[in-house]
């Protein structure tokens, strides 16, 4: 008997009564309580989140940021109640606190009363950070919370871009201002480049200045020690003086005391006296110019006269035999003496000869003492009115000299000051001209850097931007959303549910399979009983549980596309798929029963469990433990859930063409299996007759 006869046969079974009847169909609908009950379940809960009650307290009191008034938790309440995001409910943060904790609602969201003045600070010079508080409980529901983070992240990128917009429109503004203030800036390092410019011309001139007034200081200062040394000469030398004056002073007034009634009794003879000097002088000088005139004659005639009295001396005295005693003596003498007038005759003429020059101041002095002794004659009268006036000079010239004296002590005081101060001086110009060269050395730096900075200043105003309201506006809203998510997904799945239906597909396919060979035989037990060769009794026992499978899927897809509204990027493809993952399951499902026995179906179980936690149906398998990443490639339904992907959101068919011959070598295994065990179990055995464990 060939396979779909005893296929066939097994199937009729199911047709005798109203119960068979009943399973058979309840085997073909129930795929649809795991795969499209379940997905339709869940199929789009973000679409209804509208319905979850969340509490929302404002406790915000507002803020005012450069004069205008900042509600942002209005704002945010408003938009919020507006995006019917959640099913919100405004409430007081006592209620909040109080339904969150007992279920009233899932999760709470406040403002606190500060949330405005927070994000006005951003515009001010102590920004601070406005926080958001929301508050869960996953006793609630642990999904409510997940899903919170995300829209509440939404929220809080909203609420800190509305905060940048002010901080950063601040910013912008404060870049013009400092544009216009550069500009200022500039202009005036340019200004302070030229007087700088100006002030290095002073300081150099300051520094020569200082030169030449360093060599005058110093010449000051050996001068002052000079004059100092002068000065105390002079002190010295006035005390004397003074001293001689009040000498001189007492003397005059004692011997005026004397003299004065003299002078005033005898002025006629005195003046008599006067007049006799000035005649003698007269005659004196004029004596003088005879002397003068004679003096040669004189000599001349002495000489002469000697010369004679010589002779005469020698023919009376020498010459004769016998000199007369009386005459001769006398004549000796005679004769010396006229040789002693001719030698003063002769001195007279040197004299007058070689002392012409005296004999002319000489005769100067007689012409100066007659005029003299003529005015003392003239003032004779008055000579003792005239002594007092001389009296009364000397002791002005007395009092003056000690003023003098005195005076000559203050300056020598002074100018001994004066010389530590002048070495002082020196000193301190010395330093003032180091500092000087100093100055001009960093006056030419300075110059240096004032033409560098008003350079860069002059390039930084054409480098600072300034911006205009409309520019500002496009810049801040850049700036307060730099980086937006421009999310593409290629082949996106537009519900919760068509993305988790790869999933959950296989594994209601799976679970038919697995409750079909509990009400059908994976081996007939007649082709057992005559013999059939082993690989017609596989597939006797595996076609009508594929058969039922096939139905199952038509049904299954049936439902999800009409009902939730599964779409299919290849519908021919799934459906020629999963007829194909409805084979394999079927034949692994009848290996394990028919190798296995009763034990078998819990290892039907217990690998379902397996391929659910290894497939990467819900999170990527690399997330899950060492273990379950170990098992992932070796299980058909890891590749049964990546080529669903593929098939129904769309993409590349490589995983599915894999995936097929996955499948396909599953199922030429687990009916080789089959037909082996299915050889094995023609032998009938007290075991199999009465079997330990039975289900």
């Amino acid at each position: 008997m060939r396979s779909p006869r005893l296929a066939a046969l097994e199937l009729r079974r199911f047709g005798r009564g109203r119960l068979p009847r009943a399973a058979l169909a309840a085997l073909l609908l129930l795929p649809l309580l795991y795969g499209a009950l379940y997905l339709w379940s869940f199929w789009d809960p973000y679409g209804r989140l509208d319905r979850i009650p969340v509490a929302l307290v404002n406790d915000d009191k507002g803020a005012t940021a450069d004069g205008k008034r900042l509600a942002a938790g209005d704002q945010i309440t408003d938009k919020l109640l507006q995006s019917k995001t959640f099913d919100w409910h405004e409430v007081s943060a006592e209620e909040a606190d109080r339904g969150v904790e007992d279920g009233t609602y899932y999760l709470s969201l406040r403002m606190p009363s500060d949330f405005s003045r927070r994000i006005a600070s951003s515009a001010g010079d102590s920004p601070e950070t406005g926080a958001l508080q929301v508050r869960t409980n996953d006793a609630n529901n642990y999904i409510v919370g997940q899903i919170s983070r995300t829209v509440f992240s939404e929220v809080r990128t909203a609420a800190s871009a509305n905060a940048s917009r002010g901080f950063l429109d601040r910013i912008f503004i404060s870049f013009s201002d400092l544009h216009d203030e550069t500009a200022k800036a500039a202009k005036g390092a340019s200004d302070l480049k030229d007087g700088i410019g100006k002030a290095k011309k002073g300081s150099k001139d300051l520094a020569d200045g200082l030169k030449d007034a360093k060599k005058g200081s110093s010449k000051l200062a050996g001068g002052i020690v000079k004059l100092n040394k002068g000065a105390g000469d002079l002190e010295t030398g006035s005390r004397q003086v003074a001293d001689g004056t009040q000498l001189l002073a007492d003397k005059v007034n004692g011997v005026a005391a004397d003299v004065r009634p003299f002078l005033k009794d005898n002025g006629r003879t005195i003046g008599d006296t006067a007049r006799l000097v000035a005649d003698s002088s007269k005659t004196v000088r004029d004596n003088l110019d005879l002397l003068v005139k004679a003096a040669p004659t004189a000599a001349a005639a002495a000489h002469t006269a000697a010369d004679d009295l010589t002779a005469v001396h020698r023919t009376r005295c020498e010459e004769q035999p016998v000199p007369d005693p009386t005459v001769c003596p006398p004549l000796k003498r005679a004769v010396t003496a006229a040789d002693d007038v001719a030698a003063v005759a002769d001195d007279v003429n040197a004299l007058v000869k070689n002392q012409n020059g005296d004999l002319k101041k000489l005769r100067t002095q007689l012409t100066t003492l007659e005029k003299q002794a003529k005015d003392l004659a003239a003032r004779s009268p008055h000579l003792d009115e005239d002594l007092e006036a001389a009296v009364k000079k000397v002791n002005a010239l007395n009092t003056g000299a000690h003023k003098v004296a005195k005076g000559a002590g203050r300056l020598h005081t002074g100018l001994g000051t004066a010389k530590t101060g002048s070495a002082d001086l020196n000193k301190g110009v010395g330093k003032l001209k180091k500092g000087a060269l100093s100055l001009d050395k960093g006056m030419v730096r300075l110059s240096d850097g004032s033409t560098t900075l008003a350079q860069g200043l002059g390039d930084g105003v054409d480098k600072i931007p300034d911006y205009g309201k409309k520019d500002r506006d496009a810049r801040t809203e850049v700036m307060a959303d730099p980086v937006r998510l421009a999310s593409q997904s290629l082949h996106s799945a537009p519900n919760y549910g068509t993305g988790f239906a790869p999933y959950f597909i296989p594994l209601s396919l799976w679970v038919g399979a697995m409750v079909a060979y509990m009400l059908i035989q994976p081996l007939s037990r007649r082709a057992l009983a005559v013999g059939a060769p082993a690989r017609r009794i596989a597939l006797a026992g595996w076609l009508p549980v594929a058969g039922i499978g096939l139905l199952q899927t038509a049904a299954l897809m049936s439902v999800l596309h009409w009902g939730p509204g599964l779409d299919m990027a290849h519908t021919a493809g799934t459906l020629g798929f999963l007829a194909l993952v409805t084979c394999c399951f079927a034949a692994i499902v009848q290996w394990l029963n028919a190798c296995f026995g009763a034990a078998g179906r819990i290892l039907v179980l217990a690998l379902l469990m397996l391929q659910l936690t290894s497939a990467g149906g819900t999170y990527p398998v690399q997330t899950s433990p060492g273990f379950f990443n170990a098992i992932h490639p070796y299980l058909p339904m890891s590749y049964v859930v990546e080529g669903l992907r593929r098939l129904i959101t769309g993409g590349g068919l490589g995983p599915v063409w894999q995936g097929c011959a996955v499948l396909v070598a599953f199922t030429a295994g687990a009916l080789a299996l089959t037909a082996l065990s299915a050889r094995r179990k023609q032998m009938w055995t007290l075991e199999r007759l009465h079997p330990e464990l039975s289900l």
